[in-house]
């Protein structure tokens, strides 16, 4: 292992950064040495790709670069506007996926390689802003760390909204992924995206900060305007992880809820000191991201169970039988390597002797009950370890001695008010459209959301039914067949649940003039499938989704005057969700 990348690993102000190159996102158009082309081939190439910014020897490439440096004469307009332009800068979270790779080629870095470098890189970046983990833990911040493959995000809702029902001092944060209209959908105060205003004026401390750490350590710029730019600054997720747990400590923030981005043990969250989380939850597990995760559901359950802490308790749903013994065994194993306190299996039996919320909880689908009972055990945990007091058997600091139909009305209140944007959201618009939304993207998630849509819709000649659907980067036909299965069973006919399939990619507008025609192979593999699969579905294909909207819209519109009710259920990516939603509703809240 090279002196230059054990040195990389040591907190940032411990280095001797005026020694060392910062490798910033963009590199310099005259300089060849450092041009894409010319370093695309190699493993080191990949490992100091911009995505990982790593620290590297200048090699006397500085000398022209000794002058005190000057502030930007004229600073730009720190609108939210602005902030969004900014942020649209950074490489994103599907560049640094693309690193891992998909194929056995030989420049393709190992999956161990990258990782490793992910939680040193994210410590170097949160010291930049002016941030340790010790720091954040002095601020009082107390968080519920969860990851999974499935259901994290309406899990990271519920136990918000649960916890808000009590009183604290100061809001409850949320820090979430992905957004479907709004980046602010990912920061949330009180369960509510925080303001345009905010986010702007707390974006720009950020910014400036990472901006003038760079100035600081004399890192090589063509020009002083690049201390500025994207080059001095981490990638998106990154960038937005900082931003949160910033807006957390402006805000007053002592509770949080923290959801993992990708996997667990090198996901840019898992920075967190022991001292700061109070309980780490893991939901429903699956396989996704294999290249960076692993190709079976045991490593992926390694690489998520990451997030146990010492002297923290764990908690999980239990899963029995053949294909799931092997995932407990290895949750099991991980809580105790990583000293947590214990971990906590909530047992499908208990569940399902749960009367539940009953009618009116926004987030809806058959398996948000295995969500909510886990996250009713997550909440009071974090209760419980930040000082309320719980009355009767469910506020024993024992486990075991509770059940879940003990849960007080605080728990029953924000189990039903809990949200989550394009999480089995639903709504009718002005015209009476139905509308079922989802951004469902595994085999699992997708079987889930096609039982919900076939128990929301009635099935009979007065309905109407379309799927509008994409997954551009997953196999479709094994998610496909798995959303169509579900809803032809929860429907218990033989009838096809939908009339209508509708693919697109998710670029929400047509190709402009010059631009290449856009690669449709997904789409019609998807058409196919349906074809196949459900005789009576009537299918087409679009290249954009303000095309394939405006079909839609002819359909429900057909409905109307036939005097038959349209549901439309769209699912298979957020991307697809965001692209869809604004044609609906126009509004970015």
């Amino acid at each position: 292992m090279s002196r230059r990348f054990l040195h990389s690993l040591r907190p940032l102000h411990q280095r001797q950064l005026s020694s060392f190159r910062f490798r910033p996102n963009r590199c310099s158009a005259s300089s060849s040495s450092h041009s894409p082309s010319t370093r695309a081939s190699s493993l080191q190439t990949k490992l100091t790709t911009p995505a990982y910014h790593h620290f590297t020897s200048k090699s006397q490439t500085r000398s022209h670069h000794t002058a005190t440096p000057k502030m930007a004469s004229s600073p730009p307009q720190r609108t939210y506007d602005e902030a969004l332009s900014r942020l649209a800068q950074l490489q994103s979270n599907r560049t640094i996926v693309n690193l891992f790779g998909n194929d056995d080629s030989e420049n393709k870095p190992p999956a161990k390689d990258l990782n490793s470098l992910a939680i040193p890189e994210m410590l170097s970046w949160l010291s930049r802003a002016g941030y340790t983990p010790s720091s954040l833990a002095a601020t009082g911040l107390r968080c519920v760390h969860v990851a999974g493959t499935k259901g994290k995000g309406s899990l990271s809702a519920l136990v918000s909204s649960i916890i808000s029902q009590y009183p604290f001092s100061g809001p409850v944060g949320t820090y979430t992924s992905p957004h479907v209209l709004s980046v602010r959908e990912r920061i949330q105060l009180d369960c509510s995206p925080i303001s345009r205003e905010k986010f702007a004026l707390y974006f720009f401390e950020v910014w400036d900060r990472l901006s003038q750490a760079a100035r600081e350590a004399g890192d090589p710029v063509t020009s002083e305007e690049e201390y500025d730019g994207p080059g001095t600054k981490p990638f998106y997720f990154r960038f937005l992880t900082i931003l949160a747990f910033h807006v957390f400590v402006r805000e007053g923030v002592k509770n949080a809820v923290i959801e993992c981005g990708i996997g667990g043990e090198y996901d840019s969250t898992n920075f967190l000191s022991p001292e700061s989380v109070t309980a780490s939850v893991i939901t429903q597990l699956g396989i996704d991201h294999v290249a960076m995760l692993g190709d079976t559901v045991e490593k992926i359950a390694w690489n998520k169970s990451g997030i146990f802490k010492k002297g923290v308790k764990a908690f999980t749903r239990r899963l029995d039988g053949a294909t799931q013994r092997g995932v407990m065994e290895v949750l099991r194993d991980r809580a105790r390597e990583k000293g947590a306190e214990r971990l906590v299996e909530v047992e499908d039996e208990d569940v399902e002797k749960w009367k539940g919320v009953g009618e009116g909880a926004r987030l809806e689908g058959p398996f948000q009950k295995y969500n909510m009972a886990l996250a009713v055990a997550a909440a009071r945990e974090h209760l419980i370890k930040t000082g309320h007091k719980l009355e009767g058997p469910f506020g024993e600091e024992e486990d075991g001695k509770w059940k879940l139909d003990d849960i007080p009305v605080e728990f029953q209140k924000g189990l039903k008010e809990a949200s989550l944007k394009g999480r089995c959201e639903s709504f009718r618009d002005s015209k009476g459209t139905e509308w079922f939304v989802d951004g469902a993207h595994t085999e699992d998630s997708l079987a889930g959301v096609g039982q919900w849509f076939a128990a929301k819709v009635k099935g009979g000649d007065d309905e109407v039914n379309v799927l509008v659907f994409n997954q551009q980067d997953r196999d479709p036909e094994v998610l496909l067949k798995a959303l169509l299965a579900a809803a032809q069973k929860q429907s218990g006919t033989s009838t096809p649940v939908f009339s209508y399939a509708v693919f697109t990619r998710n670029e929400e507008t047509v190709p402009v003039k010059g631009e290449p025609e856009r690669d449709l192979a997904v789409q019609l593999k998807g058409q196919k499938i349906v074809q196949e699969a459900s005789a009576g579905t009537e299918t087409s294909v679009y290249n954009a989704v303000e095309p394939a909207m405006e079909q839609v819209q002819q359909i429900a519109e057909q409905a109307r005057k036939d005097g038959k009710t349209c549901n439309i259920l769209v699912t298979g990516s957020f991307h697809l969700l965001g692209g869809v939603l604004k044609t609906v509703e126009y509004v970015e809240y």
